[in-house]
């Protein structure tokens, strides 16, 4: 099984056994204690229309229904947009949204959750907070994100009234084909992240992926090579809404902020260091899960390291031990993460609550919903 580079993992993972930490483990223990709001922000593209290129829904075209009725279930506890609970299907076989993780944790830490729709083409039918109007174009088009600038100068807005109100954020994102604009903006931005993003299916459609950055970025204007040297700029090329909404919150906080995402995350980071190359990122962690950290056909270590010295933390929920065949899945590479699912239980596991009540929770969820 490939892990996180051996360098990267620190020997002191003491604070909890279901969290194994790449880089420094002190952290955990100054947010340990601390206030906490959970803040998931939402967008939707074109570009998960692209037939084979997500699994975050039963057809390309109901991926954009996808984070509107995720958040309705943690919110609700049903959805209220779609009859049914998005579900990722590989092979005929159904693997339950990570939503279910992110809402167990939730409820069971009693940690309150705030909405951002950053450009999201369905809109759920609970109170959001607007950051960007419609949804993001195919990153196809060179021409993804057109709003790029003002969802992030509204994100610094809304990370500053958000350091008034706690101690500790946790960022979460729900954005089908996020993988894909993660990679689309990496590489514009010169980074190496070819083979290396991770992907909601057991087979990693990287070809498919890097061809479709190609094709924007040639669209725009630029080669293969050339770097753009505005942060925001690649964004707007082959980015999503949520990339912008999240680094604008992070640069405009004052306060602990936890990612939690896959390598979505790396690419908000890669951003905020184009915006301001100094940026202290010693006040920020990804939080993912394990299923990412040990996803053999990607590598969110070396993604990260390229861009600054991030800790990294992975949550192993055991779900080798679960009784529920759909959470199974997730051992063999379906879905991984999601809606802040490895943020999620973090967070909960920091406020004491045991991974065995949290997994018991998840599977109540799943037996109740699907």
């Amino acid at each position: 099984m490939k892990t996180l580079s051996d360098n990267a993992i620190s020997d002191d993972i003491t604070i909890n056994r279901n969290i194994k930490c790449y880089g420094s483990s002190e952290v955990l223990s100054e947010l340990k204690g601390k206030d906490t709001l959970f803040l998931c922000v939402m967008a939707t593209t074109k570009t998960s229309n692209i037939p084979g290129i997500t699994g975050a829904g039963a057809t390309p075209e109901l991926t954009e229904y996808t984070p509107a009725a995720d958040l309705e279930l943690v919110i609700c506890g049903e959805p209220k947009c779609l009859p049914e609970i998005p579900q990722t299907v590989i092979d005929g076989a159904a693997a339950p949204t990570p939503a279910v993780i992110t809402k167990a944790s939730l409820e069971l830490a009693d940690i309150p959750i705030l909405v951002v729709d950053a450009g999201a083409g369905i809109k759920p039918d609970i109170p959001y907070i607007k950051l960007g109007n419609g949804p993001g174009e195919d990153v196809r088009t060179g021409n993804a994100v057109p709003n790029a600038r003002e969802i992030f100068e509204k994100g610094v807005l809304l990370g500053k009234t958000l350091s008034k109100l706690t101690d500790h954020l946790v960022i979460g994102e729900s954005t089908p084909a996020g993988t894909t604009t993660a990679l689309g903006v990496l590489t514009a931005l010169g980074y190496n992240a070819k083979q290396k993003v991770s992907g909601s299916m057991p087979e990693n459609p990287h070809d498919l992926k890097y061809g479709a950055v190609r094709e924007g970025l040639k669209a725009a204007g630029y080669g293969e090579g050339e770097t753009v040297e505005d942060a925001l700029r690649a964004v707007e090329i082959v980015g999503d809404p949520t990339i912008p909404a999240v680094a604008g919150i992070v640069m405009g906080s004052s306060i602990p902020i936890v990612l939690a995402g896959g390598t979505q995350m790396t690419a908000v980071c890669s951003v905020i260091k184009g915006i301001n190359p100094e940026f202290d990122f010693s006040n920020l962690c990804i939080a993912t899960t394990i299923f990412v950290a040990e996803d053999e056909t990607a590598d969110i270590n070396q993604l990260t390291r390229q861009v600054a010295d991030i800790n990294i933390f992975a949550v192993d929920p055991e779900f080798e031990k679960s009784s529920v065949p759909g959470l199974k899945s997730y051992l063999d590479g379906s879905v991984k993460e999601g809606v802040g699912a490895g943020g999620a239980m973090m967070a909960a596991l920091l406020k004491d609550i045991p991974m065995d009540n949290i997994r018991l929770k998840i599977e109540d969820l799943c037996d109740k919903i699907f």
